[in-house]
Parts: C-alpha cells; sequence; structure tokens
C-alpha cells in the first residue's frame, strides 16, 4: 500500500512530482504499531530543527500531528510513516526562499528490520550536511553499493579524521567491557540510539559517547546496528575485525528499546497523534523485565 498525502489532502501526480523532483528536503521515517510511534516526540522534534535550519520556519507541531493523522485515518494497525518537509518555490535556479515548507506525508507497509550478522566495509565518506536527515542520498546508496560489490553487507563511513561515524540508514553501537558506546562524529542524531539509551539502565547496560578512531576497533567484542525499523542488528565484523557473537546482550539491548513502548488505544490514528507515549520509570522497569524475560 502506498497513501501518499501533501498539505492534508491526497496528492496529485504533478503535486507528487514537485515534490520528487524537489532535492531541498527534509524527512524522518517511523513506524507505527497499534496506533503509536516509539519516541514520537524525537521525530517531531527532528522536523522542527531540521525545517528551521532548512528554510527559517518549521509547521506548528499541532499542524504536523493533524496531517499525520488524516493520512492514517484509513491505515492498518502497522504501517511505516514518512513526513517530508520541503518549500515549493526552492529550485536551483532561485535557491533562496525561506519560509513554512510544505508536508508530505507517506503511508506504506511497514519496514522488516534488518536481520542477519552483518559484516561491514570501512568506507571514507560523509554524507552531505550529516546531521541532518535529508534526501540527498546518492552518495550513500554509491558507497552501500560499493561495499555489496566487495562482499560487505552495507558500509560503516569513515571521516577524513580516521573516527567512524554511521551507516547509509542506520547507527551503531559498539560493545566495549561490558559498556554500549556510541561513536561521536559529525553524524545524524538517531532516534533508534535515543530510544535504546532511555532503556539501558532498566536492564543493567551503561553507556559511553566518545568518538572511536579505526585503529581502535580491536578493543571491542560485540557491535550492533539500530534505525527506526530494527531495534538491533548484531555485527559480525566491521573491516577484518571480527565480533563475537552475544546473543544475551542483543536481548538486553531489544529489551531496553522496548521500554519506550507505543500507546496501544483505538481508533490508530486518534491514539497516535494525541500525544507521545511515555512511562512512569516504575512502569518502564516493569516492562523492561517482562521484554527481556520474553528474549531469554
Amino acid at each position: 500500500m502506498s497513501v501518499v498525502h501533501i498539505n492534508g489532502e491526497p496528492a496529485s501526480p504533478e503535486a507528487i512530482a514537485e515534490a520528487l523532483l524537489n532535492g531541498y528536503a527534509t524527512f524522518t521515517s517511523m513506524q507505527v504499531e497499534a496506533g503509536g510511534v516509539r519516541g514520537l516526540d524525537l521525530h517531531i522534534a527532528r522536523l522542527r530543527d531540521s525545517a528551521n535550519d532548512l528554510f527559517g520556519a518549521a509547521p506548528a507541531e499541532s499542524r504536523l500531528r493533524d496531517l499525520m493523522r488524516a493520512a492514517l485515518a484509513r491505515a492498518p494497525d502497522r504501517v511505516s510513516l514518512r513526513v517530508q518537509l520541503y518549500l515549493p518555490s526552492v529550485t536551483r535556479r532561485r535557491p533562496d526562499p525561506r519560509g513554512v515548507p510544505s508536508i508530505l506525508v507517506r503511508v506504506s507497509d511497514p519496514l522488516p528490520p534488518i536481520r542477519g550478522n552483518l559484516r561491514l566495509g570501512l568506507v571514507p565518506f560523509q554524507r552531505e550536511s550529516p546531521r541532518l536527515k535529508h534526501v540527498a542520498t546518492f552518495g550513500a546508496t554509491q558507497v552501500a553499493r560499493q561495499a555489496r560489490q566487495a562482499g560487505f553487507d552495507d558500509a560503516l563511513f569513515v571521516d577524513t579524521a580516521g573516527l567512524v561515524s554511521e551507516g547509509s540508514i542506520w547507527s551503531l553501537g559498539l560493545v566495549q567491557d561490558g559498556r554500549i558506546i556510541w561513536p561521536k562524529a559529525m553524524r545524524l542524531a538517531s532516534t533508534g540510539q535515543a530510544l535504546i539509551s532511555q532503556g539501558l539502565d532498566l536492564v543493567g547496560l551503561n553507556e559511553q559517547t566518545r568518538p572511536v578512531h579505526v585503529d581502535e576497533l580491536g578493543r571491542f567484542q560485540h557491535a550492533f546496528i539500530v534505525n527506526s525499523a530494527t531495534p538491533v542488528c548484531p555485527v559480525q565484523s566491521i573491516g577484518t575485525q571480527e565480533l563475537a557473537d552475544n546473543p544475551g546482550l542483543m536481548d538486553q539491548l531489544q529489551a531496553a528499546w522496548a521500554t519506550n513502548a507505543p500507546k496501544r488505544s483505538r481508533p490508530l490514528a486518534r491514539g497516535l497523534l494525541r500525544t507521545d507515549v511515555r512511562r512512569t520509570a516504575t512502569g518502564r522497569r516493569n516492562h523492561a523485565h517482562r521484554a527481556l524475560s520474553r528474549h531469554l
């Protein structure tokens, strides 16, 4: 399925073409589960901050929620939701207009999580404006294809200083002596990483964010990737560095992510976009224990 709305109305082929050909846009993607989105506040904050950066103005949060609600009115319980912001008046010949952007909302079939023990190739690369989630994906797709052709499952980007950063559609987590290490570099602030971080203390893990140079990859025992559709996927190797398998640790990370449960309410759209889902510390802790027990 695919439903596309622009500014709250079903999109015409002409309007979709205009949005598709506009290369100056920001977006966020999320998974809707029975009327809820994990970390909805993170996605809305991403749209707001990116819009202010790119266009000098951002849509009101209430309008974003209203338009997402409208697009989801007849959607199934589980779908993927993409919200994209762009300014139709911005073109290659007139790049300077500013103002509140148009809002494209696409509802589609739910994305499956990335699975398997991944083999990541190290690739010298940095996305354009890496702190933004934007539609300029040619370079990231190209290096991912090159990694596949070299026998890897995907590419892990390395910047000019030799620091590892991110992948084309995911963030990397490393594990050193039981501690989760998030690479500090010029990269996107990951909503999936934030969801795991919010639940780590509830499953008995701690974390650190610091620069990670390629020369020290041998110090890490385990690694994993995360994005909005993938709570955790283990990494088997990075470059020539083999990493140990640890299913129990992956279960802990999955349980940490699951503490940020979406709101389960009806009807679907009304439940999703009225409020973001927040649990009390006690409730989230109990949820973490239940989630972990299901994986063990």
